[in-house]
Parts: C-alpha cells; sequence; structure tokens
C-alpha cells in the first residue's frame, strides 16, 4: 500500500452523498465527512471544498406549493438551504478550532482571466490563513444556460484554478463501473488510464437522483484533468473514512493518474471551451497534427474557413472538417483577419501552443 502524498487536494462532496432517501440534508454524513477532513488538516494538507447539499438543506426548513416552477423552487431552496447548510459545517468545524470561509461563484466568474486570478489569489489567501474554503454555485441568481453542467464541474475549475494535486469526486456508487451499477455482473473499473477516451461504451449515462450530472461527466471531466497533472478519485462518500482510505493508499473506486504537469495558463484554458466566441474549421493535416505527441500551434495554414465573430485574445473552438470538436485557444487574431489570413504560410500562429488546448476525451 502506497499512500498518497497529497499536499493540497479538492472533495467534492455530490448531493446522493448529503442527502437522506426523504431528501432532507443528512447531518451525520456531514459530520462524519468533517472529522476525515480535519484528520487531513492535523497532517498538513490543505482542503478546498466544493459541496452540494443548499436544496436539500433548503427542504429541511420550507415546502413549497406544487404549482412552482423548477427554476423558482431551485432559488428558494437554495437561497435558504445554503446558509443553513455552511452554518453546519460551520459548528462541525469549529468543533475542532478550524475554521471554514464560503464561496458562491457562478459560471461568469470564469470567463475573465483577470477575475479568474482574483478568485484564484481569494481562495490561495484563505488556504494560507489555514481556513478551509466551502465553494458552491450561487444558484440563486445563476440561470439555465449560465449553470455549471453540475459541481462537478465546478470542482474542476478550482482544482486546476489552485493547482491542486488531486481532487476526489465522492458520489452515492462506489466508483467508474464497467456497465450498469445496477446490474449484479458490473464490476468497479480500479483505474482508468489517459488513453481511455470512448466513455460512453462503458459507463451508465443516467444521472443522479438529487444531482445533475452523471458518470459520463465525471469521466470527461477527469480525464481533462489528468491532462493538465491532477489525479482524480472516483468513490462512494457513503462508504466509512472513504477520504482517509484514499490518501492512505487504500484501493477503493477509481483512478484517473495525471500524466503530465503543465503551465498555469493551459489550466485555465482547460475549463475555458463554454466561453468560446467563434469557431475554425482545420484541415485533416493541421487535426492530425494537433493530436499528434509533438507541442505545435495551430498554424494559418491548416485553417480552412471561419465561424463567427471574435476579437483577437477571445477564446475560440477548433473543429475538423465533419465539425467534429478538437479543442480550443486563445486567437492571436481578430475573425476578420483569420479570414484573410488562413491556409497562407510564413503568417504567424493563429493560436500558440502555450495559450492552446486539446481535449483527447473527445478523440
Amino acid at each position: 500500500m502506497i499512500k498518497n502524498k497529497y499536499k493540497r487536494i479538492i472533495i467534492k462532496i455530490g448531493s446522493n452523498v448529503l442527502a437522506l432517501e426523504n431528501g432532507l440534508l443528512n447531518l451525520r454524513r456531514i459530520q462524519k465527512l468533517v472529522e476525515q477532513i480535519v484528520e487531513l488538516k492535523n497532517q498538513g494538507i490543505e482542503v478546498i471544498i466544493i459541496s452540494s447539499g443548499a436544496v436539500a438543506s433548503g427542504r429541511s426548513y420550507i415546502s413549497l406549493p406544487d404549482n412552482y416552477d423548477a427554476v423558482s423552487k431551485r432559488q428558494v431552496l437554495a437561497s435558504i438551504g445554503q446558509i443553513k447548510l455552511i452554518t453546519k459545517y460551520q459548528e462541525y468545524f469549529e468543533k475542532h478550532n478550524l475554521i471554514c470561509a464560503q464561496v458562491l461563484v457562478s459560471k461568469e466568474d470564469f470567463r475573465d482571466r483577470n477575475h479568474y486570478l482574483n478568485m484564484q489569489n481569494c481562495i490561495s489567501v484563505l488556504l494560507q490563513n489555514n481556513v478551509i474554503p466551502i465553494v458552491n454555485e450561487n444558484d440563486v441568481i445563476s440561470i439555465t444556460e449560465l449553470m455549471f453542467t453540475d459541481n462537478d464541474e465546478l470542482a474542476g475549475l478550482i482544482a486546476s484554478m489552485v493547482s491542486a494535486e488531486a481532487l476526489l469526486l465522492l458520489t452515492s456508487v462506489d466508483g467508474i463501473f464497467d456497465g450498469d451499477p445496477k446490474n449484479p455482473d458490473a464490476k468497479v473499473i480500479p483505474v482508468i488510464t489517459p488513453d481511455t477516451t470512448n466513455f460512453a461504451s462503458f459507463v451508465n449515462s443516467g444521472k443522479s437522483t438529487f444531482g445533475r450530472g452523471g458518470m459520463i461527466t465525471k469521466c470527461h471531466i477527469a480525464s481533462r484533468l489528468t491532462g493538465i497533472g491532477i489525479n482524480v478519485h472516483v468513490a462512494n462518500g457513503g462508504k466509512e473514512n472513504v477520504i482517509l482510505d484514499i490518501l492512505d493508499g487504500v484501493q477503493t473506486g477509481t483512478i484517473f493518474p495525471a500524466h503530465k504537469k503543465t503551465s498555469g495558463i493551459k489550466k485555465w484554458l482547460a475549463h475555458s471551451k463554454d466561453f468560446s466566441k467563434g469557431s475554425v474549421i482545420v484541415t485533416d493535416g493541421a487535426k492530425q497534427a494537433l493530436f499528434s505527441e509533438k507541442a505545435i500551434s495551430l498554424l494559418m495554414i491548416g485553417v480552412q474557413s471561419v465561424d463567427g465573430y471574435f476579437h483577437r485574445g477571445d477564446i475560440i473552438k477548433i473543429l475538423d472538417g465533419d465539425n467534429n470538436f478538437i479543442g480550443w485557444g486563445m486567437s492571436n487574431f481578430s475573425s476578420e483577419k483569420t479570414s484573410q489570413l488562413m491556409g497562407q504560410k510564413k503568417q504567424k500562429p493563429l493560436i500558440h501552443y502555450d495559450y492552446l488546448f486539446i481535449d483527447k476525451s473527445f478523440s
């Protein structure tokens, strides 16, 4: 048994981990998870929590009429439940003389690089002062088209932002299965290597009872994070001492091992796809070069068409001739200038390698 010598980790606690069967908050579960996190803190490990459960917490305090739409219900339950949830965390951590802090974010907060760096600094200062940040989406103001896919996506963003060494995705099942977890013949896959991409072939696409996301989402996020040097563990948050077992190297759940380190700008780019302003279609030769193991920029000669409007410095998507997704990056040119220069040799790269992210989980 080899211990995982992590110094900074993200722990994402899913809705189904924190909710009872009736949808209310499982206070005993929170207390047990807090006790494990306290043990990590005693070992000198920095911990950031991404916690679901605000809506479940809200259900404990108010019943809403059936004629409310889903968005209104979520807003009311989250606005009441978030303060109750963070109060419980505060209560349990204070018993161990630890302080926690609430950090509410929205997807828009990650769009601008300067804003991104400000958030990064805030979380870093909290960690420097031995405070445990508890991060959640601001469900009260988030609207459907600007919401995170789920808290797994938010956890991935935070993990890359703070250069965490590992992300622990605590869910209500034992890991990633090679089939439907309800099938008695399905088995947990202990390790998923970086060259695994076709997750839909063995992962159940169903979503959890109380959460918004599913296992395929977790797999794609994990694949992206391992590409920027972050280990990802998917395990059952209801198991006794599951967090401590993972850190002690006990085989539990599924691990996606990291396979390379990368720069801070690459980590930001890894989660910037949704903020793209336009796209370019590249030639088959350019696609082949981008998916090679060589460090290569996207050259103008490899661009065959431009779609949408963007400025220099905007994030743009890269597509192949069949409109299949390849990656994204920060453009050196406007869409107008790109249209003028595409297909030409001896031009500056449209996207320099340092500002380019190729997502091989879509290959």
